[in-house]
């Protein structure tokens, strides 16, 4: 049988991944992926949790900056048209539970995020969150070591694998704060230029910082987009070697939905886990003041109005839910990145059973 094969300016690429050979090649993987995820629900469950499904259509997709949506219309019966997003994150919905009195839940949720197609990004992917009331962050720093090695066990890995790097799963992960990784990574101190409470950061000394070492800056750039550059250019690919990292104690401003550190405001109850150069997964000691949680959210869509000339609605119901919700930490994990990584994939394609193509036909 002939391979249906990709044809684009006279140049042959592989085969569809439909195709049976290619199929073939692709299933070991796919099925590592079922056996990670049964074993991640039994240990959820086995700890307690309860698994939700989070509602697809939202009507605020979420309120961070560089973050795109996918849109769609609910129309009535009378005809009428009420504008509604595919959410990219169960977060919210998730928050909501909690209020209601939910304690323990996690969701494998199918979400969507638009402008993202990479070997780590996928329009169309999988994140498996999970949510502890009344519980602190450092919670989920533990939980995050034990579903690393559950993936490595369910996946028959010996270790974790990306473009050269590698990574013991069953390591205990590093933790590792963000002020010191910049140091260690990037060579240079950061803490300095970060904003007093109630003060501004001091972007022109980021700025200068981040020339001496040969990271491009522009003029318009805000002291988050230096920051981000930096960790993308210098730091991260430096994470999760040997072993996991937990980059943990993020700045605030980067914090979108993390509440303050007690000890030092500068600071935010928010971690990353690295494996591998890879992000894996987001953590939040959750913010639960509605009024800050409003603040932060105008102040991200007035800058995504600058930067991208739009702006997401604030989800009302959402705000009103952080009022009684209880204390709590979450957690959002890529779940395709993390088969992908225990199963020595080139990419997260080839961990999704059916993937878009790389190019979608006008």
């Amino acid at each position: 049988m002939n391979s249906p094969l990709v044809v684009a300016d006279g140049l042959v690429a592989e085969p569809r991944w439909w195709a049976p050979e290619r199929h073939a090649a692709r299933r070991p993987r796919l099925l590592a992926r079922g056996r990670i995820v049964a074993a991640l629900r039994r240990w959820f469950e086995g700890e307690g949790f309860t698994e939700v499904e989070a509602g697809i259509l939202q009507v605020s997709p979420g309120n961070e900056t560089h973050l795109h949506a996918f849109a769609t219309d609910l129309v009535g019966m009378s005809g009428a048209a009420h504008r509604l997003y595919l959410h990219t994150s169960p977060e919210f919905a998730a928050k909501k539970l909690l209020a209601a009195g939910e304690s323990r839940i996690f969701d494998f949720a199918r979400v969507f995020r638009n402008r993202e197609r990479s070997a780590l990004h996928h329009p169309e992917f999988t994140l498996l969150e999970w949510y502890r009331a009344g519980e602190s962050y450092e919670a989920l720093m533990d939980d995050c070591a034990a579903v690393l090695r559950i993936a490595a066990d369910a996946a028959a890995s010996d270790g974790f694998a990306f473009r050269g790097r590698t990574c013991d799963p069953r390591l205990a992960p590093e933790r590792l704060t963000v002020t010191d990784a910049f140091r260690r990574h990037a060579g240079i101190d950061i803490a300095p230029t970060l904003p007093q409470p109630g003060g501004e950061a001091d972007r022109d000394a980021l700025a200068e910082l981040a020339d001496g070492i040969g990271v491009r800056t522009a003029a318009d750039d805000t002291w988050s987009d230096i920051f981000s550059r930096v960790l993308a250019e210098r730091v991260e690919p430096k994470l999760g070697l040997r072993r996991a990292t937990i980059l943990m104690d993020y700045p605030v401003s980067e914090a979108a939905l993390a509440r303050p550190k007690p000890a030092d405001p500068r600071f935010a109850e928010r971690f990353e886990l690295y494996a591998c150069g890879v992000e894996l997964a987001n953590a939040f000691g959750e913010l639960t003041d509605p009024a800050e949680q409003r603040r932060r959210f105008e102040a991200d869509m007035d800058e995504k109005a600058r930067i991208y000339g739009e702006r997401y609605p604030v989800d009302e119901e959402f705000l009103a839910a952080l009022a009684v919700m209880p204390e709590a930490s979450g957690i959002a994990l890529g779940l395709d990145r993390l088969v992908m990584l225990a199963t020595g994939a080139a990419s997260v394609d080839e961990v999704i059973w059916t993937p878009l193509p790389q190019e979608v036909p006008a």
